[in-house]
């Protein structure tokens, strides 16, 4: 039931800009505070890479090399929205995004959902 929307996508110019939003739906806003959030991106022909994740609390933010010092993850726990803000963004970007949600209870139990991904294109 608990449902993961991103939106934000589209062709973007080589050193252009863009926001990525992943809306989460289908659960308390206190939930999804207990929830740490990534952010995966898949090229054609390549694996799936991890991109950034983020705490429950957004205190503590990680990112792959390929991407740091460019991308930002942030978290609204209110809104239950995660974003991604691409800055100087190049052509290997290029790639399908996918948003990421995932816990373990105290006994174990791992909780983890997708989001259907949105195509992100860096080209001129």
């Amino acid at each position: 039931q608990v449902q993961l929307v991103e939106s934000g996508g589209g062709l973007v110019q080589p050193g252009g800009s863009l926001r990525l939003s992943c809306a989460a739906s289908g659960l308390s806003g206190l939930t999804f505070s207990t929830y740490t959030m990534c952010w995966y991106r898949q090229a054609p022909g390549k694996e799936r890479e991890l991109v950034a994740n983020s705490s429950t609390a957004g205190g503590t933010r990680n990112y792959a090399d390929s991407v740091k010092g460019r991308f930002t993850i942030s978290r609204d726990n209110v809104k239950k929205t995660v974003y991604l803000q691409m800055n100087s963004l190049k052509p290997e970007d290029t790639a399908v995004y996918y948003c990421n949600a995932i816990r373990s209870d105290y006994s174990g139990t791992r909780y983890e959902y997708w989001g259907q991904g949105t195509q992100v294109t860096v080209s001129s």
